[in-house]
């Protein structure tokens, strides 16, 4: 079994000290990680903030969660995460993903390519970003990508490379986590038609998880499903006395999900300190789940909860 990690995703900020703060203070909480989305919305650039957050802190690490494949060509990913982890001091973690939203993609005049079509692009990144920050001097000839002789100096500090976490919901993405990643993120969110809301949150259900975990189990063997780190993006936690109520309040927003449903379900924790460290403990058991990525408007919420758990 894993030992717990838990880690907070931070949008923006409005200034230089606002960031670092923010940095200090996920730090000082005990967490072990921040993280930064990638979005052509109100948000940082990741890299530049990434550095910024390394600079104002001494033990966190700090990753991408997760870049957009189709606005990077996989080589410019693999220099810049190289040289940010040599900036950190070998504290990155290169989150990498296939791209979800539709109007992104509009608004640069790139095309949307079917959800087969961009897991297949980032498939082939995803074996020019390894090859390359393990050193290696990479030729290689796809339908997406084409790189001819081609590595990289200075080589990253972490060793054979940075971590990579690949994070989604679909099949296609998680089949390529499984075999390709050292972290699985499961975000429990299909995105209907690139972005129109509400999304489809099936994946929430016991029973959604339960085939994505044998789907990555099976993809991965055993000896490799033994190693590997599965991520969940926590959508909200609410530290509550009466959790009924708010699963119940949840359910009215998101009428998708039944009460029982929002209550066992591992993307959301409600309940009291107590209730929660029950939860994920006996999630951990079942799933293996032993990382979590809360957003920052909920750091303050899960701080208590953060203290009654190992987090090394």
């Amino acid at each position: 079994m894993h030992p717990f990690r838990f880690g907070i995703s931070v949008r923006s900020a409005r200034s230089r000290s606002e960031w670092t703060d923010k940095a200090r203070k996920i730090e000082d909480l005990g967490y072990c990680a921040m993280t930064v989305p990638d979005h052509l919305t109100d948000l940082m650039a990741p890299m530049p903030a990434l550095i910024s957050a390394a600079n104002a802190t001494t033990r966190i690490r700090v990753g991408t969660n997760v870049l957009n494949n189709d606005l990077r060509h996989p080589v410019l990913v693999a220099r810049e995460a190289a040289t940010v982890d040599i900036l950190t001091d070998g504290r990155f973690l290169l989150g990498l993903g296939a791209g979800s939203i539709r109007s992104e993609y509009e608004q640069i005049g790139a095309t949307f390519d079917a959800g087969g079509t961009r897991v297949e692009r980032l498939t082939e990144a995803v074996t020019i970003v390894k090859g390359l920050l393990a050193g290696e001097t990479v030729t290689f000839a796809g339908r997406h990508y084409q790189v001819t002789g081609h590595g990289l100096n200075p080589l990253p500090v972490q060793k054979p490379r940075p971590p990579i976490l690949i994070g989604g919901n679909g099949r296609r993405l998680l089949t390529l986590a499984a075999r390709e990643a050292d972290i699985v993120g499961l975000s429990g969110i299909t995105f209907r038609e690139g972005g129109a809301a509400p999304p489809d949150l099936a994946a929430w259900r016991v029973s959604g998880v339960d085939e994505r975990l044998r789907l990555i189990r099976e993809t991965a063997g055993d000896d490799r499903y033994a190693r590997l780190e599965v991520n969940v993006l926590v959508q909200q936690v609410i530290v509550t006395e009466n959790r009924r109520a708010a699963a119940e309040e949840m359910s009215s927003r998101w009428a998708q999900l039944s009460p029982d449903e929002f209550l066992q379900s591992p993307f959301v924790l409600i309940g009291t300190v107590e209730q929660i460290v029950e939860d994920l403990h006996a999630r951990r058991e079942r799933w293996g789940f032993s990382s979590y990525v809360m957003f920052d408007s909920d750091m303050d919420a899960f701080a208590p909860i953060l203290a009654r758990v190992i987090c090394s």
